[in-house]
């Protein structure tokens, strides 16, 4: 939501129905390495999600579209999926939406906040901390008025391992 990365001519908030964020993949790479794997959002089944759904230009959808597969599929831990969106301003739509596949090795089921939050606080990668991510992912669902207290708790905890300070948020 932070860092959309996409060429898009509209964007949406929205409800996702049926699945929910959790800190269930392994994060290796980026934000964190084999040796210090930190933890990725991925959608789980089950409850609900609030997010954003982003409208691709038609012009571009085609390379849209390939460079999006490249990123979300490089590891082959989603299973792509269409899936029913309700949109804040009334409208249905149907959205491509990575669920994670919870048969990948990458998948851990245990999403608590006793044990992720460590291993957030510790991995770093070339693209950062894995704090960072959480921050940013925090400070995005706050300036769109979503409400996750389970990433709240989540923030708390990982600020508290690092001594409280707050680490610089990507724009």
């Amino acid at each position: 939501m932070w860092n959309p990365a996409l060429d898009f001519t509209e964007s949406c908030t929205g409800t996702l129905v049926g699945w929910h964020r959790a800190f269930c993949l392994r994060l290796t790479a980026g934000r964190g390495t084999a040796c210090q794997p930190g933890r990725m959002l991925a959608l789980k089944e089950g409850g609900r999600t609030t997010g954003v759904a982003y409208r691709l230009p038609e012009a571009t959808l085609e390379d849209e579209l390939t460079l999006l597969w490249k990123r979300e599929m490089i590891t082959g831990c989603y299973l792509p999926s269409w899936c029913k969106l309700t949109l804040d301003d009334g409208r249905t739509v149907n959205a491509l939406v990575f669920i994670m596949d919870p048969r990948h090795p990458l998948y851990e089921s245990d999403t608590s906040v006793q044990v992720i939050a460590p291993l957030i606080a510790a991995a770093s990668g070339p693209l950062g901390t894995n704090a960072q991510y959480l921050f940013s992912l925090d400070q995005e669902l706050r300036k769109l008025g979503m409400c996750d207290n389970s990433l709240d708790e989540l923030v708390e905890r990982v600020r508290n391992l690092l001594g409280g300070e707050t680490l610089p948020q990507f724009v």
